[in-house]
């Protein structure tokens, strides 16, 4: 099956716009190592033009045109959003799979949550309506007051490769609904379902500069929209590193940043279960969007008596899955994103390997597949704390085990790790899931399952995973501004200062 890659520039003032410099970026199809296209490059000079033509969107009209229409009017362009992306499900599905390696239902079902997402915040949005001039309650009748709720301004949005159009969606329908407008930067290994995010934006009208779309590599495009003085907030996907550099430059002019960063999350595996149940999820966990998921719950903590059994029970539901091209029917573990994410996911396998663990199956290329960025679903056992298995984000399909005894032992274990975004517990006792649900030390946590996600519930971690929660109203929170209102109310002078003499 083949797709062509639609030839599109960078996304600004509501028009297609040639990069200043002009250079274009290939596309690789990681399932076949061939170039299927190119996308342009944005560098600082495009982001002054972009951040420009947002200033510009938000001061239409005196903002009527968008920042301070009602939420009602927002939602509109929402759902019509959704409803063409909807329209469009299949042809962006397959764009998702051939340019990230994702298997094509999984990337079908991406697109289905993309459009709820945006019909969802396009239910915040008239939401806002009935929340402005909310009051509060003060203790001198003398006063009144009350809230209202502003966009925050122009926001940067940086987003990663893993689930391109998605991510995006969680940042740029939030921030839509709310009145912002909004420069989206997403990754250059995958930013082609973002391009026709704009042309979607382009067929239902969103007015010019409300949302601008540049696509380029993060030194020379994300880097000048992080530090940007006329852009108000950063909001950003990727990794720790990455979010590190983008805090320090927006630390400069005390711009608030959201980051959704790395992880190393534990799963939890206790001696009640039913060991097929709990090995799909297991499997599911960190095999799920081929390994490349920041929440993906890399760390196997099993019960010591159910050890044994229960990792040649993971071996065989391993075997079992389908590694192919992402556009084979029944797929369900595709490529690695790209060269350099392949070349590190086997580097920590191999280091694995070195340090004393034993890789208990894949580790490896599968066999029938000579081509693509392609790594076996990998379980690694026999390892230890220190090792960098253990300790660092592989972001591939590798799960590493650790056996433990007792629950306050697996709870020491879970928590021994500088992120803190995900875990899980898997346990027929309640009881026990809602004791280790309150010790586990991070943002999201699953009980009997892992890496369900809904755009109701909020998304985020603590530690070195970031701060802050997109998704649900917290997410619409991020790009809202709360404003103080309050009126003295009393025909009485306030009498504080003696009054001059009248005469």
């Amino acid at each position: 099956m083949s797709i062509a890659i639609p030839c599109r520039q960078l996304f600004i003032d509501g028009e297609w716009r040639e990069p200043v410099k002009k250079k274009r970026i290939p596309v690789i199809n990681p399932s076949t190592e061939q170039i299927i296209g190119d996308i342009p490059a944005a560098t600082a000079e495009d982001v002054e033009i972009a951040v420009d033509a947002a200033r510009r969107a938000l001061a239409r009209n005196k903002g009527r045109d968008w920042a301070s229409a009602s939420g009602a009017h927002r939602a509109k362009y929402l759902r019509a959003i959704a409803a063409k992306i909807t329209l469009r499900k299949s042809e962006l599905a397959k764009l998702e799979a051939i340019d990230c390696g994702k298997p094509l239902d999984e990337a079908a079902w991406d697109i289905d949550d993309v459009a709820g997402c945006f019909e969802y915040y396009a239910d915040l949005a008239e939401g806002l309506d009935a929340k402005q001039k909310a009051p509060v309650s003060l203790p001198m009748e003398t006063f009144k007051c009350h809230v209202l709720k502003e966009p925050i301004g122009v926001v940067g949005l940086i987003t990663p490769w893993n689930y391109p159009l998605l991510m995006a969606t969680w940042k740029v329908a939030p921030a839509l609904a709310a009145g912002c407008a909004a420069i989206l930067k997403p990754s250059e290994l995958a930013s082609v379902t973002c391009l026709e995010l704009a042309e979607v934006c382009k067929e239902v009208g969103l007015p010019p500069g409300v949302l601008n779309i540049l696509t380029g590599l993060g030194p020379e495009a994300g880097a000048p929209l992080a530090s940007h003085p006329h852009v108000d907030k950063i909001a950003f996907t990727g990794s720790t590193a990455t979010g590190s550099k983008i805090m320090t430059a927006a630390a400069q002019i005390v711009k608030p940043v959201t980051l959704e960063l790395g992880g190393k999350s534990p799963i939890l595996v206790f001696e009640d279960v039913d060991l097929d149940k709990a090995a799909e999820w297991t499997i599911f966990g960190v095999f799920w969007t081929n390994g490349q998921i920041c929440s993906a719950t890399s760390r196997l903590l099993v019960q010591e008596s159910i050890a044994t059994e229960f990792l040649d029970r993971l071996v065989k539901w391993c075997k079992n899955i389908k590694i192919s091209d992402p556009m084979e029917e029944g797929c369900r573990l595709g490529p690695v994103v790209s060269a350099g994410q392949h070349e590190k996911v086997m580097k920590l396998i191999s280091t694995a390997k070195s340090e004393g663990a034993t890789i208990l199956c894949g580790g490896a290329r599968p066999q029938h597949l000579k081509k693509g960025y392609f790594v076996e679903p990998t379980i690694i056992t026999d390892v230890t704390t220190s090792m960098q298995i253990w300790r660092e984000e592989v972001f591939g399909p590798v799960l590493c085990v650790k056996t433990f005894s007792t629950e306050d032992e697996a709870i020491e274990l879970a928590n021994d790790t500088q992120y803190g975004l995900g875990a899980a517990v898997i346990s027929k006792d309640l009881d026990r899931c809602e004791r280790v649900t309150k010790a586990l030390q991070a943002g999201i946590v699953w009980v009997n399952c892992s890496q369900p996600c809904f755009s109701q519930a909020p998304w985020g971690g603590n530690k070195r995973s970031g701060f802050g929660r997109e998704l649900g109203e917290w997410g619409l929170e991020n790009y809202l501004s709360v404003k103080q209102v309050t009126q003295y109310i009393s025909d009485d002078p306030w009498g504080w200062y003696q009054s001059p003499s009248k005469l």
